[in-house]
Parts: structure tokens; sequence; C-alpha cells
């Protein structure tokens, strides 16, 4: 069996305004729980 791959696929550029948004889209969510986890980890040492 002799398969045959090809490594020359087409590069595209990645559009800025989309990879914003899904930083935004992932970091938002992620930094809000971080800082509620730290701020309910701070009152348990008080």
């Amino acid at each position: 069996m002799n398969t045959h791959y090809s490594t020359t696929e087409e590069v595209r550029p990645t559009n800025p305004v989309l990879m914003v948004i899904f930083w935004l889209y992932v970091g938002i969510p992620l930094v809000w729980g971080v800082s509620s986890t730290l701020q309910k980890a701070a009152a348990l040492f008080q």
C-alpha cells in the first residue's frame, strides 16, 4: 500500500480581527475565573 500525502498545502494569512475576537472569547472567561478563584481563596486566609 503506497499512500502519498501532499505537503504543499495552501497557506493563507490569518485575519487579525478574528484572532482578537477568538482570544477575547477565551480570555475574558479565563480572567474572570482566575480572579474569582483568587478572591475566594484570599477570603479563606483572612
